[in-house]
């Protein structure tokens, strides 16, 4: 049955309207400031007066652990969470057991998501020391594209970041977008020794933003930079986390034209090294939450489109693998069901236009990636929507949370907003707190880059 959404306030390429929207099947069918419809056709009307329309939110990075740590998440459980937050579509990381490292193991993936994902899906494939030729074969039009994140390059040690020989020969002869975590591993293991010399075993959860400091992110940045500009490659970096790394990207390029592009994580832009004395390892992330000053930049560098894009990373732990002293907490947490709220929120404290938010959490992740027919509310276009209410306070308690592992950051966070209804492929997946979880999504297309 068609759905028509009347009296939306739709924010979409930089306007805000309030318009009709019609959904036939899976796809927009027209967008108006009346619609009119054959009265004799069934039809489902949705009055969206006072809540806000945006494209569904598509995330790039995350960990949703399926297979081989289910335990911790899966594929099914964290896209419920993600619809109920507003995203769409996801990204998942090649760190799931076994490693994503072929492409029968990448393909199994694909089909475990049409089973269970409630959002549309598209998986990385894993690059390390030992899979080069593997890699290269990755298809450019199914797949979202390369990655060493979560993963070990070399066996046991180190991020690709560090290996500038296996770079050089990755960048050289890939077509495929390739998207990286960048941090030095020696500048690591030094800070390490060192603030383990001071406290041993019981390095305070401050110290993170210190052993894995500036330095540490700005040094590595710089080194895969300068290799991706050589052969010209399309390189994606995950996560930036400092005001320094961030001055090193153009905003003079139209996001269709630039070859290497950044994103800045939700943590990022809402935490503060301030905050790890009340939630130590709760907010232990790679790389670490660093200064406010850190914080501010990236919203300031998001907001002249030298950062590009806005992800989670979301990557749930449980409870016990997140406790104990700084060597025994897990590193990461989850944030999709709460990421776009997040957001909403800066909004509404004045940092960050709804307009800016549309643009770096759909338009420009869809841009960056070719993902075909998403990203956007236009005509033709897949009806991957999301109904928020700006004016509707949403507080996050024990029992709201969607996640597997049942714990967030954010416990206790009052929001502004909240999230009415969340449309996938144009069927309605989330609405007022009830997930449908009978139609699955999609697996992403992508335009072959060149």
């Amino acid at each position: 049955m068609d759905t028509i959404i009347r009296n939306a306030t739709v924010v979409n390429e930089g306007q805000i309207r309030v318009l009709d929207v019609l959904i036939s099947a899976e796809r927009i069918e027209k967008i108006a400031p009346s619609i009119v419809v054959n009265p004799a056709k069934k039809i489902i009307e949705i009055d969206a007066t006072g809540l806000y329309l945006l494209p569904g939110v598509i995330d790039d990075q995350v960990h949703f652990r399926d297979p081989g740590l289910t335990h911790k998440g899966t594929l099914f459980t964290e896209s419920v969470a993600a619809v109920a937050g507003g995203i769409t579509s996801f990204m998942d990381m090649p760190n799931t057991i076994p490693n994503t490292l072929t492409q029968e193991l990448l393909e199994e993936k694909y089909t475990m998501a049409a089973e269970k994902s409630i959002a549309n899906y598209s998986f990385f494939m894993g690059i390390s020391k030992n899979n080069l030729e593997e890699a290269l074969k990755t298809n450019t039009e199914n797949v979202c594209g390369i990655t060493d994140d979560g993963l070990y390059f070399n066996n046991d040690e180190g991020i690709l970041a560090n290996y500038p020989e296996f770079l050089e020969q990755l960048f050289s002869r890939t077509d495929t977008l390739v998207a990286l975590h960048s941090e030095d591993d020696l500048l690591i293991k030094k800070n390490t020794e060192d603030y383990k010399r001071l406290y041993g075993t019981e390095i305070p959860f401050f110290y993170h933003s210190l052993i894995r400091d500036e330095e540490v992110c700005l040094k590595a940045t710089k080194r895969v930079f300068s290799i991706a500009e050589k052969y010209h490659t399309r390189l994606h970096l995950f996560h930036i986390s400092t005001l320094a790394e961030a001055k090193l990207f153009d905003n003079t390029v139209p996001i269709r034209d630039k070859r290497i592009t950044a994103e800045a994580c939700v943590h990022h832009l809402w935490f503060s090294d301030a905050d790890y004395d009340i939630l130590g390892s709760k907010i232990k992330w790679n790389p670490s939450i660093k200064t406010e000053q850190d914080r501010k930049g990236l919203l300031q560098y998001l907001l002249n489109n030298s950062i590009d894009i806005i992800a989670t990373d979301h990557a749930p732990h449980t409870v016990a693998e997140k406790a104990g002293n700084y060597f025994q907490a897990h590193s990461g947490g989850p944030l999709a069901q709460h990421a776009l709220l997040a957001m909403l929120e800066l909004f509404h404290r004045g940092e960050i236009p709804l307009e800016k938010i549309v643009e770096k959490m759909s338009h420009n992740v869809a841009e960056i990636y070719r993902i075909k027919e998403r990203g956007y509310i236009r005509e033709g276009y897949f009806a991957d929507l999301v109904l928020v209410n700006l004016n509707k306070k949403q507080e996050v308690t024990p029992d709201s949370i969607l996640y597997k592992c049942k714990w967030s950051p954010f416990v206790g966070q009052v929001f502004s907003s909240s999230i009415n209804s969340t449309f996938v492929n144009g069927n309605l997946v989330y609405d007022n707190r009830l997930v449908k979880t009978d139609v699955k999504g999609k697996r992403l297309k992508f335009e072959k880059i060149r």
